[in-house]
């Protein structure tokens, strides 16, 4: 019986020896310390990308805007394979992302003496043409009597990469507007 209790006491001592060099045994905290962190980790990365392409895409379209208003007020008048190629000159900018869902428009605001201000003309790639004649609301600061102002707007359906956060398409918008540089009005046929 001894025998038994002998044992069985050493048994218990060198259990009770590792149970407490466990708890002072420090390996391998760094990696259930990162186990327990990775998760947030890469949810913090792949929101950081998404969330960095979200506003490259957002600025391609403004940049898309600006050219196609640039590239038009810098004529006198417009041919329709002129305004083509300027067409898809400014999708050309969207790239690296998807021209095909690019919505661009190009319009030719005209403001008569009474500041009233209508669509002299308009063309679009992937989208709705404004109707010539139409009323356009300007901001205040832009209406000049006797004068013509271009109107560039353009639309970008925005999938996001990864769609964790978000998903779905974000639509995304700008719209620029530029005075002729050339000519008080820029022409183009309208029919």
């Amino acid at each position: 019986m001894t025998l038994i209790k002998t044992r069985l006491q050493s048994f218990v001592d060198r259990l009770s020896r590792r149970v407490a060099g466990l708890a002072s045994n420090e390996r391998g905290i760094a990696a259930v310390e990162f186990a327990m962190l990775l998760p947030l980790m890469l949810t913090l990365w792949l929101g950081t990308t998404e969330i960095s392409t979200g506003i490259a895409a957002n600025r391609k379209v403004t940049l898309t805007a600006r050219t196609l208003a640039d590239l038009t007020s810098q004529v006198t008048g417009l041919s329709t394979s002129d305004m083509t190629n300027s067409l898809n000159a400014a999708a050309a900018v969207i790239s690296p992302y998807n021209a095909g869902n690019l919505k661009a428009t190009v319009s030719s605001v005209s403001i008569d003496a009474n500041n009233k201000a209508t669509i002299a003309w308009s063309v679009t790639k992937n989208g709705t043409a404004h109707a010539v004649g139409s009323s356009v609301t300007l901001p205040s600061a832009l209406l000049i009597a006797n004068s013509c102002l271009i109107w560039s707007e353009v639309q970008y359906a925005y999938k996001p990469t990864i769609g964790y956060v978000v998903t779905g398409t974000l639509q995304l918008k700008d719209q620029i507007y530029m005075r002729p540089r050339l000519s008080n009005c820029v022409t183009y046929p309208t029919s």
